[in-house]
């Protein structure tokens, strides 16, 4: 059963854990293609959003309450073997939201949830908004904020012309996204955060902890708001170590 909500760049059928990963606002399923081959027993579903890569041609989402609708009637028919989530930035919000409709509609829940690189949606945005920002504003943003965007992106206009807009939808949704208290889950919880992030402190990493009554863990690695890429080499080894054994679990 295919969908383009979802990219497999190593199908593993017979792999006893599925780890679906969402990408940081403007990313896309690619930003997960070399987690396969890394994470042995473990099969990797990246979540594709609308409007980017193979599916360009699809109107951008920039409504949370749409994409979690539509997220999880993808996900629900996928859910036959223990799966856990793994969110970056931006993909942490929308990981933990859809762990929130599985709960609401009685569905299989994930093992254990990653939020990386994102304070818990309890602790408020301390900078405006960037979505409203022209493009020269919203580009030096970027770049004071997150390390801006790639450099062959900006070095081609037609790059950026394409990317921009992408970006643009997922700030918007993200930063209108109206967080209601609800029950907490009872799901383990890691929070990952690179020690040289500016935008994630160790507290709005720590204030993930209230909202699970399962185990929580906090950890943070080396580098900066992109550890989990720039650090790719050595933090993967880690992840695996975690998936394979399952310390949660016991």
């Amino acid at each position: 059963m295919s969908s383009p909500w979802f990219v497999r760049s190593k199908p593993k059928p017979h792999a006893d854990l599925c780890l679906f990963c969402f990408a940081h606002a403007g990313g896309a399923a690619s930003a997960f293609h070399p987690w396969g081959a890394k994470l042995e027993g473990v099969e990797i579903w990246a979540i594709q959003l609308p409007g980017r890569e193979g599916r360009l041609s699809e109107p951008l989402i920039t409504d949370f309450a749409i994409l979690q609708q539509r997220l999880v009637d993808e996900l629900a028919p996928r859910l036959d073997r223990p799966f856990a989530f793994f969110g970056h930035s931006m993909g942490a919000i929308v990981a933990y939201e859809a762990a929130r409709e599985l709960q609401q509609r009685g569905l299989p829940m994930p093992v254990r949830i990653y939020a990386s690189g994102r304070r818990a949606p309890t602790r408020p945005n301390r900078e405006p908004p960037l979505h409203p920002l022209p493009d020269a504003q919203f580009i030096a943003e970027l770049k004071r904020r997150f390390a801006g965007l790639p450099a062959v992106i900006l070095a081609e206009p037609e790059l950026l012309a394409l990317f921009l807009p992408i970006l643009r939808a997922d700030l918007t949704m993200l930063e209108r996204h109206d967080f209601k208290q609800e029950p907490v889950l009872d799901v383990p919880i890691a929070a990952y955060g690179g020690q040289d992030d500016p935008q994630t402190s160790s507290d709005d990493l720590e204030a993930w902890r209230a909202l699970t009554t399962g185990a929580f863990d906090l950890r943070c690695f080396p580098g900066g708001h992109f550890y989990l890429h720039e650090q790719r080499d050595s933090f993967l080894p880690h992840l695996a170590g975690e998936l394979n054994q399952r310390p949660w679990l016991t």
